[in-house]
């Protein structure tokens, strides 16, 4: 899993069939640092109903894809799972 910033949607004429009712979401994955991008924009499956702006967590779980799109051939790699409201550094030195 992966945070990522929602740069807009995707509007496609011609889908695979498997993403038939989806709506495809423009993505930029971010460094840990959440500071810089991690790559080029992706497209991602929108499951959680986010807008541009958004911070997201992202996953290229093929499995949950295959999932909620009841296919078990698709093209699509990335899915926005959560969108993230907060994120706090984890306390150095920290034990459990």
């Amino acid at each position: 899993m992966q945070l990522a910033h929602v740069l807009g949607t995707a509007t496609a004429t011609v889908k695979h069939p498997s993403l038939a009712g989806t709506k495809l979401l423009v993505v930029q994955p971010l460094m840990s640092d959440r500071v810089g991008p991690d790559g080029d924009p992706q497209l991602a499956i929108d499951t959680v109903a986010a807008g541009p702006g958004d911070l997201v967590m992202i996953t290229s779980d093929g499995r949950l894809l295959r999932d909620v799109l009841d296919c078990e051939a698709t093209p699509a790699r990335w899915s926005v799972v959560a969108i993230v409201d907060d994120v706090r550094p984890a306390a150095a030195g920290r034990r459990g």
